[in-house]
């Protein structure tokens, strides 16, 4: 995995993963299969306009209390994007592109403030986690997932 040149608002992460397309687009869109690899319990669905919850772990650092965080689907194109809305502030979206016999799974979490302090120290802790201990979760959920 390599991360882009550094963006202020965002977080880019570009990962190889050797699997297919439908297996990484059933990890990020099935509930129980997100909340494996991204340790947050949800109500995930891969529709426009399907509004949900993440419920996240406190990070003090963050100063982040924990709980619900809102969602809302705003593209979801069968194995190719999903990008959602985060929260009030952000969009993550992944886009997969088949790569060999896998997939290139890129990823941007935008919206941070770089005037706001918090924000920076939520980009750096997000940032450290999204190019980190999250991709070897995947990867986990992936490797015992069939087909």
């Amino acid at each position: 995995m390599t991360a882009t040149p550094e963006d202020p608002t965002a977080i880019h992460v570009d990962q190889f993963l050797p699997h297919p397309a439908r297996k990484v687009w059933r990890a990020l869109t099935e509930p129980d299969l997100l909340e494996r690899w991204l340790n947050m319990p949800n109500d995930i669905k891969p529709v426009v306009g399907h509004r949900f919850e993440l419920l996240a772990q406190p990070v003090p650092a963050a100063g982040f209390a924990g709980g619900p965080v809102q969602c809302e689907v705003l593209v979801a194109d069968p194995e190719r994007e999903l990008s959602i809305q985060w929260g009030p502030q952000w969009t993550v979206t992944w886009r997969l592109v088949p790569e060999g016999r896998g997939t290139r799974l890129f990823l941007s979490h935008e919206g941070f403030d770089p005037g706001d302090e918090s924000q920076r120290v939520a980009r750096r802790i997000m940032g450290g986690g999204w190019r980190s201990h999250v991709p070897r979760a995947l990867e986990r959920v992936l490797s015992v997932l069939p087909g």
